[in-house]
């Protein structure tokens, strides 16, 4: 394939593959904790990690990385403790990573908000090996936590007061999904941008979850779609010059979509099975009971 004879997209497919694999691996566990807006929340508070790294003149990557997991950690504890406040805290910390993020690329040298689309949005040539070095980093310290700690994540993620009378550390695994969450959004900003990355943590998941409620399935299902559209907005976005995070977004919204349509007969089919085993399984019949004769007086 012609795309392969150059570097920075042998780092772009790279990359996608590992974007698509990570962050439906962390969505399962949000949609099952009914936060599927966190990962949208955490992309903007990394905005301010990649303007202090412009700023400082470090890596861009790490430095959102850092940012994006003291702010996970922080949504996480207004979550315990926030109570009635915590919705206008949450809004004053995303709002104020934006802000933060825009105002230190602009104090930086040389820096303006041209130097933010390909963070917000994704770009395929400002790809680059210090880049992709800090992603498989990354993505590897993912994997190894949604997979090794599947079981616990998944408890605490499904019922919290029955994971914490088993004998769970509730709290420290909720932290670890916040800060596994926010190393995913910077995985994937360089592909399909902070602004757009909530999406391929919970679309990919929610389309799965229209074949089956296995929680295996789900996950693998989840993960194949994740890297399938990575890997084709990432060759569409190459050959038709357009925004592979946009891209990659659409095609998983059209997936859902597609499985949607396809799902639905066959929840048709299921329903009709099922009622016609418990048919075939006999339902108790009703008891005439005979009327009694009235006696006459």
């Amino acid at each position: 394939m012609e795309l392969l004879d150059y570097a920075f997209m042998q780092r772009a497919l790279l990359a996608a593959v590992l974007v698509g694999i990570t962050a439906p691996a962390v969505g399962i566990y949000l949609v099952q904790r009914r936060q599927a807006l966190m990962g949208d929340g955490i992309g903007h508070v990394a905005m301010t990690g990649v303007g202090l790294g412009f700023l400082l003149s470090t890596s861009p990557v790490w430095m959102a990385t850092a940012v994006a997991i003291v702010g996970a950690v922080v949504m996480e504890l207004i979550r315990w403790y926030g109570k009635t406040r915590g919705d206008i805290a949450l809004a004053m910390l995303f709002y104020g990573g934006m802000a933060g993020g825009v105002m230190f690329i602009n104090l930086a040298p040389g820096g303006s908000n041209a130097n933010l689309q390909s963070y917000l949005f994704g770009s395929l040539s400002t790809v680059s090996e210090e880049d992709v070095t800090a992603i498989c980093l990354l993505a590897a310290f993912v994997v190894l936590v949604t997979l090794g700690l599947r079981r616990q994540l998944f408890a605490v993620s499904q019922d919290e007061e029955f994971a914490r009378v088993t004998g769970l550390p509730v709290r420290a695994l909720n932290l670890l999904t916040a800060v596994t969450a926010a190393v995913t959004v910077t995985v994937a900003m360089r592909v399909v941008g902070l602004l757009l990355v909530s999406a391929l943590m919970v679309v990919p998941v929610a389309a799965a979850q229209q074949l089956t409620r296995s929680f295996a399935a789900t996950f693998a299902i989840s993960v194949a779609i994740g890297v399938a559209v990575t890997l084709g907005g990432t060759v569409t976005s190459y050959y038709q010059d357009v925004p592979p995070g946009a891209t990659i977004v659409l095609l998983t919204i059209g997936m859902f979509i597609a499985l949607t349509v396809l799902a639905t007969p066959l929840a048709r089919r299921r329903a009709r099975a099922t009622a016609a085993a418990e048919a075939a399984a006999g339902d108790p019949v009703e008891c005439a009971v005979p009327a009694q004769p009235v006696a006459k007086t």
